[in-house]
């Protein structure tokens, strides 16, 4: 935490206005930006949640959930972020105004705020919660100590601090989860024992027997393919905690090179928690004891918490020093998601919002003092609004994910109405805004058995069923263009060639999990 300061510290010294602070001057690289967004998506939530999901519940299924990844990249360098890159954006949520108007955009910003807020505060409350009961501290040093150094590094570097340190913290993610992976299959006898020991069930990739269409298969690969890739569309390219990092890059060319690169690596890692996932349900099927170890929580004494299954069996098989690497790993993939999430509050809060109230312009000091002082109120809010979930929070974590669900696909119609058509206005994109997430939480209230990971695609479909037939009905003129017209898109060789390839790719992998 020390060196992330210092870090941070050396890094502003060339900041000199808020583009500087929140897209790094576009001086980072496609590595160190596909890097970063890769350690934002692998949160704690992922590492401590996936391997328990594999080693005690659904098995290796959750590797369908990656199938849309190679797929929604495409889709992201051929039509959506070259073009948004080439506006010079800081909040994504600018084009929204460009193309439909300002209400629009401040119902978008709004929404945002909200709900990362919100899950924020839940992600800090759940990380600290672990790191306390496992290491024997209390909340409040928990939580204080996770949060103290992401906001001061955040403060300090900016987006160049946080992408710099993400780069740092998903080398540790992966070399932490490596060595457990190694450590259990040694714990465990060997491969050839822990394949023996692992329920058959568990080891299944693919499952094409349910829809998710009410036969309450949530997991089945229709779903997962499907709305992953209308997930992982929407996420990368309209959140503005993945599509900062995007227009962050010294070009479009090189936008389209780091969205290349994490459709490539994004398999691999989720690939080796799953596997340290496989090795800790064979080490509890040969130690049940092991089950025991996890009822930690004081709420809940008979029943074992399956999610500090990770941090307790490292306590435990781990030698002294690797121990401090997997619990780094752990902080590191919580640090990874915060900062990058209050930094891009900022950036929201900032254009968005609080250059409207200003009475007269700021100069670029001024801006970049106030751009610093925002991301510490987020940060600060974020860690009060945590000591106040602890009664939901159990529940919570589910709907948190859930949530994204429930905007990703009217969210990504939202985009590409403006996108490829010049006759859907403001009223008309709202609208089918508005009934796409309406849409989506009446499945949630009443069709609990409709997979959740359909929403991402009904939402999408749905959002723009309403949206041409309130165009066509209201006919209000609207900004007369297309992201492509405003940009000149073009689909250069390079790009071809990444769409290929990431294309094969995802192919392989499908069949890869197939004969799995």
């Amino acid at each position: 935490m020390i060196g992330l300061i210092a870090l941070s510290a050396w890094l502003s010294r060339g900041q000199h206005n808020r583009k500087d602070y929140y897209l790094g001057g576009n001086s980072s690289g496609p590595w160190a930006i596909a890097l970063s967004t890769m350690a934002t998506q692998c949160s704690t939530n992922s590492l401590l949640g996936v391997p328990a999901f594999v080693a005690f519940n659904g098995g290796l299924l959750w590797l369908q959930y990656e199938l849309g990844v190679p797929f929604a990249m495409i889709g992201l360098i051929l039509f959506l972020m070259p073009a948004l890159r080439r506006l010079n954006l800081i909040s994504v949520y600018q084009y929204i105004e460009d193309r439909y108007d300002l209400s629009a955009r401040l119902l978008l910003s709004g929404l945002f705020l909200v709900l990362r807020a919100f899950a924020t505060g839940v992600t800090i409350y759940g990380v600290s919660l672990m790191i306390g009961r496992v290491l024997q501290v209390d909340f409040l040093m928990a939580a204080l100590m996770l949060m103290a150094a992401t906001i001061i590094y955040d403060f300090l570097g900016g987006m160049k601090a946080v992408i710099w340190s993400d780069v740092i913290q998903i080398i540790l993610i992966f070399g932490s989860v490596i060595a457990a992976v190694f450590v259990a299959l040694h714990v465990n006898g060997g491969w050839g024992s822990t394949m023996a020991a692992i329920p058959p069930e568990r080891i299944q990739a693919v499952d094409f027997r349910g829809t998710g269409l009410g036969d309450g298969q949530t997991f089945a690969f229709w779903p997962m393919l499907l709305g992953g890739f209308f997930l992982y569309m929407a996420y990368y390219g309209c959140d503005q905690t993945q599509a900062q990092r995007s227009l962050s890059t010294r070009s479009p060319e090189e936008t389209s090179r780091a969205l290349f690169i994490g459709g490539l690596l994004r398999f691999p890692l989720v690939a080796a928690y799953c596997l340290l996932g496989v090795a800790i349900g064979a080490f509890a099927e040969l130690h049940p004891e092991f089950l025991n170890q996890l009822k930690l929580n004081p709420d809940k004494p008979g029943e074992p918490d399956l999610n500090l299954a990770v941090p307790v069996f490292v306590l435990h098989q781990f030698p002294t020093g690797m121990i401090g690497l997997m619990m780094v790993g752990i902080l590191g993939a919580a640090m990874s998601s915060l900062d990058s999430t209050l930094n891009s509050m900022s950036a929201v809060s900032m254009q968005d919002f609080i250059h409207r109230l200003t009475p007269r312009p700021l100069s670029d000091r001024q801006e970049l003092i106030l751009s610093k002082l925002t991301t510490v109120f987020w940060g600060i809010l974020c860690l009060v609004f945590s000591f106040y979930v602890g009664d939901i929070a159990e529940t919570v974590v589910e709907s948190v994910n859930k949530v994204g669900s429930l905007l990703n696909g009217p969210l990504l119609a939202l985009f590409t109405m403006g996108l490829l058509t010049r006759f859907i206005g403001p009223r008309a994109a709202i609208a089918g805004l508005v009934i796409g997430i309406a849409s989506n939480a009446w499945m949630w209230k009443f069709a609990p058995s409709i997979s959740w990971l359909w929403w991402n695609v009904f939402g999408f479909i749905i959002a723009w069923v309403v949206g041409v037939s309130v165009a066509i009905v209201d006919r209000q003129r609207p900004n007369h263009y297309t992201l492509a017209q405003k940009t000149g898109i073009s689909l250069d060789s390079k790009a071809k060639q990444r769409v290929v390839i990431l294309t094969i790719y995802g192919v392989l992998v499908a069949v890869l999990l197939s004969v799995i």
